[in-house]
This record gives C-alpha cells, sequence and structure tokens, in this order.
C-alpha cells in the first residue's frame, strides 16, 4: 500500500501542540543529546495522535519535523512504518487484532469471524457510527495468552468467539471490561491454572518452631 492510500485526504489546516504538551516535549528532548534529537520522533508523534483525536494529521507531520530538524518525508516513514499511528481518522474504540501465528493457533480466526459478524467490517474498515475501527496487525508481544486484541491502549487475552461478541457489546454500551486475559488467568500461568510447586507438602511450621525451642 502507498503512503498516499494511508493519508486522510480531509487535512486540518494547521496543528499546534498544547501547553501541557509544550512542557511534556521540552522533557523529553532533554533526554537526548541536541544532535541526536530525532531520536524522539515517537514520543511526539505519539503525543500529537492523543492530542488528536487519535490520529496524526499532515500539519503534525510537518510541525514535528521543524522541532527535530527532520525531512518531512523522514517522519513520515516513521508514523506509516508502525501500526500504533493512524494518519487517518479512527474509530472511538480501535481494535488491532493479532493475526500471526501464535494468535492463529490458538483461535484468532474465530475472533476475526465475530468481529466481521458483529460489526461488518473487515481489517483497514470503520463501522458507519464511527464507534469500531479494526486493523490486523503484527505480533503484539504477548503471544503465551494468545488471541489477543488489543483496543486503543489496552490488551484483551485468550478471546473466542463468544468472549470477543461480550467485550464488543460492552464497549458499544460505553462500559470496557478490565482488560487483561478474559478466561480470568493471573499473567501468563497454565491455563489448566497454576502447576509449579503445586506437588509439594507445606511444612507444619509449628511443629518445627517447638522442635527448634526444645
Amino acid at each position: 500500500m502507498s503512503i498516499e492510500a494511508l493519508i486522510a485526504e480531509e487535512q486540518p489546516e494547521s496543528f499546534a501542540f498544547t501547553a501541557a504538551n509544550e512542557k511534556e516535549i521540552k522533557r523529553i528532548l532533554a533526554k537526548y543529546p541536541p544532535e541526536r534529537k530525532a531520536s524522539a520522533v515517537m514520543p511526539l508523534l505519539d503525543l500529537a495522535q492523543r492530542q488528536h483525536d487519535n490520529w496524526i494529521p499532515m500539519a503534525a507531520i510537518e510541525e514535528i519535523a521543524k522541532r527535530l530538524d527532520m525531512a518531512k518525508i523522514r517522519v513520515l516513514e516513521v508514523a506509516s512504518f508502525y501500526t500504533m499511528f493512524n494518519l487517518k481518522p479512527v474509530g472511538r474504540y480501535f481494535l488491532q487484532l493479532c493475526g500471526t501465528t501464535p494468535c492463529m493457533l490458538r483461535g484468532s480466526d474465530d475472533v476475526t469471524r465475530c468481529i466481521k459478524d458483529k460489526l461488518g467490517i473487515a481489517s483497514g474498515e470503520t463501522t458507519p457510527d464511527g464507534q469500531f475501527s479494526l486493523l490486523e496487525v503484527e505480533c503484539l508481544g504477548a503471544c503465551v495468552n494468545a488471541p489477543i486484541v488489543q483496543v486503543n491502549d489496552d490488551f484483551y487475552e485468550d478471546l473466542d468467539y463468544d468472549s470477543t461478541a461480550r467485550l464488543l457489546e460492552a464497549l458499544a454500551a460505553g462500559k470496557p471490561p478490565a482488560p487483561g486475559s478474559v478466561a480470568g488467568r493471573q499473567g501468563s500461568q497454565s491455563a489448566a491454572g497454576p502447576t509449579s510447586l503445586a506437588g509439594l507438602k507445606p511444612k507444619k511450621a509449628r511443629t518445627a518452631r517447638k522442635a527448634r525451642h526444645a
């Protein structure tokens, strides 16, 4: 896909960081030597996206390029390479669905099918009401709790068709559930529950204390 296809046709005429974000930019730039300030391109893109309703207009690309003494195309290359950045408006709930091998083996196709059935959208599309956008992405880095959907900043793990349907219903009602494993797993423990040290018998602490004081 060309860069032009990723960029929104309708663009604001200008972009300016808020006063709060100007303070944050100073804090970010202080981390880098002046000759290496281009290293701040990703944090500044993230700030611009969060300020601008979860997408980055070209005016923000130009502003960041000017701040970091970079060519505009270099900033645009970064923004178009990472799926975490959006160059077009997205829905209130931006669903990023992992479809790589671990998630696929654990049933990500069922999650995709549920989203298609319930919302009528495929990867790269947004619902007519602007509530949901979907994008299939590469590995989200939580393979042990696959399959996974990232909703805005939150991970929902161990999904299947039915739990995905419940998640979408909760989001549509404006009541996002707590992120994490929808199956109730703690961290990355076995799906069958804790197994480590399960066969060990607890020590009889009281008896041991009496023996020491005898």
